[in-house]
C-alpha cells in the first residue's frame, strides 16, 4: 500500500488501464430482453454510449434485447438504463469515473407501419427493411441504412453515412466530418446531401429519367454522369466543402 500510496496520479491511472485491458465489447456480453408497450405511428428513441439496431418485426410491442460491458477505474459503472415514456424509448449506458470504457448494443424491433426518430449522443446506428420514414442522427458514429423505401432524414457529427438498396422519394443526408454514399433502386423526388470533410457519392438508377444535379466541391472534384435537365422534377443536390463529389449511374 505504501508503494502504490508513492506512486503519482498518472502512475496509478496507467497502472489500472494496464490491467484492465484497453477497450471493451458488448458483443460477448450476455442477452438481457425486454418488450414495452406501444401503441403509435411513430416511435422516438434516445440513446447514449451505445449503438443500435433497428429492424421492422411482426410484432405489437417494441422488443429489445440489450447487451453491456465495460470497466471503470475509481468510479461507478457500466449502469444501463432502457424505458418507454410518451412514446420515447430511452436507451443509455453510463459510467461515471476517473476512466472508463463501457459499451452498449441494443437491438430493437419496431411493430411495422411505424416510423423512428433516433438520436444517438456516441455509437453506431444501422436500420434495415423499413418502409417507413426513418430519421436517424448519431452525434459520434455512423449511419447506415439498408433495403427501405421509406423517407430517410440521415445526419452524423463524426462518422459515415451509407444508404444500400434504397427506393425512398426522398433523402437528406448531412455529414459534418464523413462521407456520404447512396445507392438508390428507384428514381427519387428529391436528394439533398452535404458533408462539411468527406467525399460524397451518389448512385442513382438506370432509367429513363433525368435529374436537375446541382454538384459542388470547395476542395475536390466535382463529376456527374446521369442524365441532366434543369427543369427534371427529380433533383438531386451534393455538397462538400472538402471531398470529391461524384453523382452517377449504377452499374
Amino acid at each position: 500500500m505504501r508503494a502504490l500510496a508513492a506512486l503519482g496520479g498518472g502512475a496509478l491511472l496507467a497502472l489500472a488501464l494496464t490491467g484492465c485491458g484497453g477497450g471493451s465489447d458488448a458483443s460477448d456480453a450476455p442477452a438481457e430482453h425486454r418488450s414495452f408497450a406501444f401503441s403509435g405511428k411513430k416511435l422516438t428513441i434516445d440513446a447514449g454510449n451505445s449503438s443500435v439496431t433497428l429492424v421492422p418485426a411482426d410484432v405489437k410491442t417494441v422488443d429489445v434485447t440489450r447487451r453491456v460491458d465495460g470497466w471503470v477505474f475509481m468510479g461507478t459503472g457500466p449502469d444501463a438504463e432502457w424505458r418507454m415514456s410518451g412514446g420515447t424509448l430511452t436507451l443509455r449506458v453510463k459510467c461515471d469515473a476517473v476512466a472508463s470504457n463501457c459499451e452498449g448494443q441494443h437491438e430493437v424491433k419496431v411493430p411495422r407501419g411505424v416510423a423512428v426518430s433516433l438520436g444517438a449522443d456516441n455509437g453506431k446506428v444501422v436500420a434495415s427493411g423499413f418502409d417507413t420514414a426513418l430519421r436517424l442522427d448519431s452525434r459520434n458514429g455512423s449511419v447506415t441504412v439498408r433495403d427501405s423505401s421509406g423517407a430517410l432524414d440521415l445526419s452524423s457529427d463524426n462518422g459515415k453515412i451509407v444508404a444500400e438498396g434504397v427506393a425512398a422519394r426522398k433523402v437528406t443526408a448531412r455529414a459534418d466530418n464523413g462521407s456520404i454514399r447512396l445507392a438508390l433502386t428507384a428514381v427519387p423526388d428529391s436528394v439533398d446531401t452535404s458533408s462539411d470533410n468527406g467525399k460524397i457519392v451518389i448512385d442513382l438508377p438506370r432509367s429513363k429519367a433525368s435529374y436537375a444535379v446541382t454538384a459542388d466541391s470547395d476542395n475536390g472534384k466535382a463529376d456527374v454522369d446521369v442524365p441532366t435537365d434543369r427543369n427534371s422534377a427529380h433533383v438531386v443536390r451534393a455538397r462538400s466543402d472538402n471531398g470529391q463529389v461524384t453523382v452517377r449511374s449504377a452499374n
